[in-house]
């Protein structure tokens, strides 16, 4: 038997609201809860985007409802979340997916391209928590996703504007996640840090080196992200991180950082660029560029993009690595006391 049974279609759709939800991750993660039957909010610049966003949800069999912002203006977000609680009455999961970023070396960055990457990158998921924020407080619930990545935990060369976005953010969401724990508030809140993933902003990201952008290997398809994020928005876990190569990047730079350094240096130019040329054409840095054309979730890499993602909880595998110290030092004592006791 296939299908919602009567008792789901007599209960209330669940409603989530989803920023960067035109295109890529954000546009993965819409289809994947509208699958599941949740009223779904879609916020992004690109009128072609949402639109084509709008069609996925509803084709999926969820209820779409178009809150066209620029998630770098604050006031644009909260009327956005204000228009989704006059449509449905509340929201339970507010997802903050939205980016941008510049390949280049920073001393070719200019100051505004720093400033809206980090508008965008770091104070968009600022001020979208800000509006759930408002709206949970007063009906007692709800859960906040933040979409973070590797890079939060270890900037690379030619990304400089956009780690460090991803660095203020996991600060600020440390910051919240404290007051939220002060106030025992019901409130929950999740951090999912990403791998390389197979979206469109390889193609419309502003790109100031020789050669096209590609993300650096393994490459993951973003539905397989979107279906790790609906497992969060579910059970919310203090944070996640997908994908080995993520993991491998964060714990490698808390062990040896000088070691991931020398090695960034090495493989970090030519691993963000294919051999191709790069292409003169425009980008989405201030522009959408799905206004007029819809680039759905995928980039041009399924090729090479993997369709399932492996799940890290990080707490379980820093309890697994205290346990792993705590039985070698237990070792080591054993060992010492047997060596006294021979003497």
């Amino acid at each position: 038997m296939t299908g919602r049974n009567s008792a789901d279609e007599m209960a209330p759709r669940r409603r989530v609201v989803i920023t960067g939800a035109s295109a890529g991750v954000g546009r993965a993660a819409a289809m994947e809860f509208a699958a599941q039957g949740w009223c779904v909010g879609l916020i992004a610049r690109g009128q072609a985007g949402l639109e084509g966003a709008r069609a996925d949800v509803e084709r999926a069999g969820g209820t779409a409802l178009v809150l066209a912002a620029d998630v770098a203006d604050a006031q644009a977000v909260q009327r956005a979340a204000d228009d989704a609680v006059a449509e449905w009455g509340g929201i339970d999961v507010w997802i903050n997916a939205a980016m941008a970023t510049v390949l280049a070396p920073v001393e070719d960055v200019t100051p505004d391209e720093f400033r809206r990457v980090t508008e965008v990158t770091y104070l968009g998921q600022v001020f979208g928590t800000q509006a759930a924020l408002r709206q949970m407080k007063r009906q007692g619930h709800g859960t906040i996703v933040s979409v973070g990545s590797a890079l939060a935990y270890r900037g690379i060369p030619l990304q400089a504007p956009y780690c460090a976005a991803k660095f203020a953010t996991r600060g600020f969401l440390d910051s919240l996640r404290s007051e939220l724990i002060h106030d025992k508030s019901p409130i929950r809140l999740t951090a999912v840090h990403l791998p390389a993933v197979n979206t469109p902003q390889f193609d419309w990201a502003r790109n100031k080196m020789p050669r096209r952008a590609q993300p650096v290997p393994p490459i993951y398809q973003p539905q397989a992200i979107a279906r790790a994020l609906y497992r969060a928005a579910e059970d919310a876990p203090r944070e996640l991180w997908l994908g080995g190569s993520a993991a491998k990047v964060i714990l490698g730079d808390a062990v040896a950082p000088t070691r991931v350094d020398q090695v960034l240096a090495d493989q970090g130019y030519s691993g963000q660029q294919t051999d191709e040329p790069a292409q003169d054409r425009a980008d989405n840095l201030f522009q959408p560029m799905d206004e007029l054309q819809d680039f759905g979730a995928e980039g041009r890499f399924d090729a090479e993009a993997r369709p399932e993602v492996r799940t890290y909880n990080p707490a379980v595998l820093r309890g697994g690595a205290v346990v792993g110290a705590a039985l070698v030092a237990g070792a080591g004592i054993a060992a010492l006391l047997e060596a006294r006791r021979r003497r």
